[in-house]
């Protein structure tokens, strides 16, 4: 499976986990799914639930979060295909944690968010179906009209 985001939904995650840092920020991915893959039209931030102490490196929404999300994106005629969070001052790399608390078939992107605060790397997971691991996802990123330099093609994509 692979993942498509627009250039424009990147900027606006990077944004918001940048407005979290140094602690731990996150929401649901909205999209579609369909031949192997998954389209990210929208992203949808949550407050991090998580113990004020522990949100540098811990994030959690509550089960209320996720039953408003899922009704908000049926409305919306799109799935809940993912979710999303930020890992300050570390790599954009699944923790046994993250692991721990995943579900499969869900893509989860990860972002570093290093000081400044800069969002450096952003990469695309999915738990295998044992839990055991997740497997990285290939992330294509799609420019928006903005991000295309002049001699590029209006369809073209660069992977990240």
């Amino acid at each position: 499976m692979k993942v498509n985001i627009s250039g424009a939904l990147q900027q606006t995650i990077f944004s918001y986990l940048e407005s979290a840092y140094p602690n731990e920020g996150g929401g649901f991915l909205l999209g579609e799914t369909a031949a192997e893959q998954a389209t990210l039209i929208e992203a949808l931030p949550v407050a991090n639930q998580f113990a004020a102490d522990e949100q540098w490196h811990r994030y959690a929404m509550s089960p209320l979060d996720w039953a408003r999300l899922e009704d908000e994106a049926e409305a919306r005629g799109l799935s809940l295909v993912g979710y999303y969070h930020s890992h300050p001052d570390s790599p954009a790399v699944p923790s046994v944690y993250d692991r721990d608390h995943a579900l499969p078939n869900f893509v989860y992107l990860i972002t570093a968010v290093m000081p400044g605060p800069q969002a450096q790397e952003q990469r695309a997971w999915l738990l295998q179906p044992d839990r055991t691991a997740f497997v990285e996802l290939p992330l294509v990123v799609q420019p928006t009209n903005s991000d295309r330099r002049a001699d590029e093609p209006p369809n073209a994509s660069a992977a990240h």
